[in-house]
């Protein structure tokens, strides 16, 4: 059998995806090519706890299996919880499994644990040649520069090859009415008015290099809410808290917080009624892309193929020599990417995207 013949056979399929919210998110284009081209095959998502979050808004995959993986950053499982994972995959008899990595990602060590379980089926990008550990593969020339490809074309580009393609390649993430009026509930419940306009703001990022100061946020935040009218609502997990205190704080204007008080299909309605997002290169950029919300990132230099995808969007960052450093701190320390990126250069392309008069206007 030809490849594309022996992969819609499949009648049973995993997909791995061990990483965090946004890589998840980015990945459900070619999920949803998986489901379109095996429509008769149960798929199932093979992910890390931020996989198993997004588990009630993904209608392409019938579950999600959390699981702690030894080969990536995060928590980890003990040698015997590991077995005791493998062991649950092998009586789940998956035929199939398609290995969703970067390219500084090494598909290997999920390959031998899909080998381990029994999966004849498996794909994956591959720098070096894997041998038997796939049964198919994309080989990964693929370098961290400039010009690169979108971590969706990437992902399209290996289940592609072999021929599963989606009818069309935005994001996925299925949003709840129960959703909606929770947002606005709680909205009204931290102070805010559900009937105003509102622009959200969510400086978190898990990554230190990649947070913009919270002092800046409410400078821009503060442009943005006396030329557009809106209201400020900032956002965040239970452990950004202090970072929306702090920007806060820093406001001259008003503003309200809901900051670790929503679930992920709230965060996502919220986002969904915002004018604008304003944000960090983080999950919510990528819920803002699934959602249809303008989004203006503050998009430190880290790695370049991790925009907004197929939304208004402005990137906003300060070109540096040290541009694609991958370093989850900075390395040079000035944080120049972000730190020469201006408040009113956000303001003004928040306001963009919301097509009102700019801030230096007023």
């Amino acid at each position: 059998m030809s490849p594309d013949a022996l992969w819609a056979s499949a009648r049973n399929i995993l997909a791995v995806r061990l990483d965090n919210l946004g890589d998840v998110l980015m990945t459900t284009p070619a999920l949803a090519a998986l489901r379109q081209g095996a429509p008769q095959a149960r798929l199932s998502l093979l992910g890390s706890g931020a996989a198993a979050a997004l588990a009630p808004h993904l209608p392409l995959v019938d579950e999600v299996i959390p699981h702690a993986a030894s080969w990536v950053a995060g928590p980890d499982m003990s040698p015997a919880e590991e077995r005791r994972a493998l062991g649950e995959i092998m009586d789940r008899n998956f035929d199939a499994a398609v290995i969703f990595t970067v390219c500084t990602q090494s598909a290997l060590p999920a390959a031998l644990f899909c080998r381990l379980a029994g999966i004849p089926l498996r794909l994956a990008h591959a720098r070096e040649n894997p041998y038997h550990l796939l049964t198919h593969w994309v080989r990964d020339d693929e370098q961290v520069a400039d010009g690169m490809r979108h971590e969706v074309a990437r992902q399209l580009a290996l289940v592609r090859s072999v021929g599963f393609a989606p009818a069309a390649e935005h994001l996925v993430f299925e949003r709840h009415t129960g959703d909606d009026l929770a947002a606005r509930q709680r909205l009204a419940a931290a102070g805010g008015d559900p009937g105003r306009p509102w622009v959200l703001v969510h400086p978190g990022a898990t990554a230190s290099s990649r947070r913009y100061p919270p002092e800046r946020f409410a400078a821009a935040a503060d442009r943005i809410a006396t030329r557009s009218g809106c209201q400020v609502v900032f956002a965040g997990g239970p452990g950004e808290a202090a970072l929306v205190d702090a920007a806060r704080a820093a406001m001259r204007g008003a503003s309200v917080s809901v900051c670790g008080t929503m679930s992920l299909g709230e965060l996502a309605a919220l986002i969904a009624g915002a004018e604008v997002l304003v944000c960090n290169n983080s999950g919510p950029a990528h819920l803002a892309a699934a959602v249809g919300t303008p989004v203006a990132v503050l998009y430190a230099l880290t790695n370049p193929q991790h925009t907004p995808w197929q939304v208004p969007a402005a990137v906003l960052f300060h070109d540096v020599p040290c541009r694609n450093c991958l370093k989850s701190t900075c390395p040079q320390v000035h944080h120049a990417c972000l730190l020469e990126v201006t408040p009113d250069a956000v303001a003004d392309a928040a306001l963009r995207l919301m097509s009102l008069p700019l801030a230096d206007a007023a």
